[in-house]
């Protein structure tokens, strides 16, 4: 009879469940639909597609008999649109086509050359940027040198690719810290030292790289030895905070709070409180590089989150965490070896602090004992804005990630929009605060 009276409130908690991950969704999307609807402006074309889209005008206007004239700067971006242009010109059968990809000093020399033949162009294919160049103005008759520029159309500076792929690539240091924050908060702890950890990592793998690597010319095994290092410093920094909860049974808060000052003092006296940057290129490859179009901490970001993902919701460990946050005690006499698993999760937690250093100092191509800074309370308003309580023994993955995202979106959103840091700061606590409201309110509609 347990277990028929079992099914429907399992049920019931699964739809509960269900409704908190899919609602934390629709408000990521609502908050995406909001921040693209706020940032719409007129875009230009760029690259290619631009280039084609301008000799297509010029050749539908001018014939491919006209005299053109390509000029762009020197952006990777203007060499594609210059490329897209001229494809377009060579198919056409175009003859009298110079393409000149330089300065404006570079344009004049070109213009004087025609001007002086009496050949001055017809069409002058122009990207955005060099539309303004003066020079254009000096050598403009009428009928003559007329500037075509990419065509426009609306779009929100919030859904640009690269935008979005920014965006993911900066949560993902904090959604990866968030992996170990969550389980910490199941357990009904916290961990305040995860920025200054995350901090001590970044000098500890730069230092060692520098001094016993040999610096910009490091090898492959030097870079991963200082990672290693990094690792092994930030494992140890959440392993003392795990000894120090289980065997002096301090509270986690002035356990943390303690090695928070004690890690970032450790950082400046380690880098001489300045930044280290006698870096190899190749360390850069892990936190600024990308595969398929993707940076490589994003890649990462899913990893762990499928990895967590399966810890929590597939395993024993997972199953022990609930049950030391639901009910610490009632563990205990389960069998289940509580301060084991405090401390396990503290030192994971640390590692994955000290993994965001390494990933922070890559992508920056240096490192720094200022890194982190406020990263615990960023992580953290991650976790509780993804539905993990902060009393413990609810909580998951998914949503955690969704949260980093939310989080994300709102920062980057109100950057777009000019909004100053202070009101910034603002509306992030106010979105902490309303999610540890509804939390709230959630626990008391459960017990009720």
């Amino acid at each position: 009879m347990s277990m028929l009276n079992g099914r429907p409130e399992a049920k019931s908690a699964g739809m509960r469940r269900a409704l908190t991950d899919y609602g934390m969704v629709l408000v990521l999307l609502l908050l995406m639909a909001v921040f693209s609807i706020l940032t719409l402006k007129p875009q230009s074309l760029t690259g290619t597609e631009a280039g084609r889209n301008v000799a297509e005008r010029i050749l539908q206007q001018s014939g491919s008999t006209a005299r053109i004239l390509v000029a762009v700067p020197t952006g990777d971006l203007d060499r594609l649109f210059a490329a897209g242009a001229n494809a377009v010109f060579e198919q056409s059968g175009a003859t009298q086509v110079t393409t000149v990809i330089g300065t404006p000093a570079d344009v004049r020399v070109q213009l004087e050359q025609m001007a002086q033949n009496q050949l001055l162009p017809n069409a002058i294919a122009v990207t955005s940027a060099s539309s303004e160049w003066a020079v254009f103005r000096r050598y403009s008759e009428p009928g003559v040198n007329q500037l075509y520029t990419p065509a426009t159309s609306l779009w929100p500076d919030f859904l640009k690719a690269a935008n979005l792929l920014g965006v993911a690539s900066q949560t993902a240091i904090y959604a990866i810290i968030a992996v170990g924050m969550t389980m910490v908060i199941i357990l009904r702890e916290i961990d305040l030292s995860v920025g200054s950890v995350l901090a001590l990592a970044s000098v500890t793998a730069t230092v060692v790289i520098r001094d016993a690597g040999g610096g910009v010319t490091a090898s492959m095994p030097a870079i991963a030895g200082g990672c290693l290092a990094a690792l092994a410093v930030s494992a140890l920094a959440g392993a003392i905070n795990g000894l120090l909860l289980t065997v002096a049974k301090l509270p986690s808060f002035l356990v943390t709070l303690a090695m928070m000052l004690v890690a970032r003092g450790s950082a400046q006296r380690i880098s001489a409180q300045q930044s280290i940057g006698d870096i190899p290129p190749a360390f850069r490859w892990l936190g600024g590089g990308s595969l398929a179009g993707v940076p490589n901490p994003v890649w990462l970001m899913l990893l762990f989150y499928l990895v967590a993902h399966w810890l929590m919701t597939r395993t024993v460990f997972g199953r022990r965490l609930y049950a030391i946050g639901g009910n610490p005690e009632a563990a205990r006499l389960c069998g289940i070896r509580v301060q084991w698993m405090r401390f396990l999760v503290f030192t994971i937690s640390g590692l994955l602090a000290g993994l965001g250093g390494i990933l922070l100092s890559s992508r920056l191509n240096a490192g720094d004992p200022k890194y982190g800074e406020m990263y615990e309370l960023e992580v953290i308003a991650a976790v509780v804005v993804g539905g993990t309580s902060l009393l413990g023994g609810d909580g998951r993955m998914f949503g955690t990630l969704i949260g980093a995202f939310i989080i994300a979106v709102i920062r980057n959103g109100m950057n777009l929009m000019g909004v100053e840091s202070s009101s910034q700061s603002i509306v992030l606590g106010a979105v902490l605060l309303l999610a540890v409201m509804a939390d709230q309110i959630k626990r008391r509609l459960h017990t009720n």
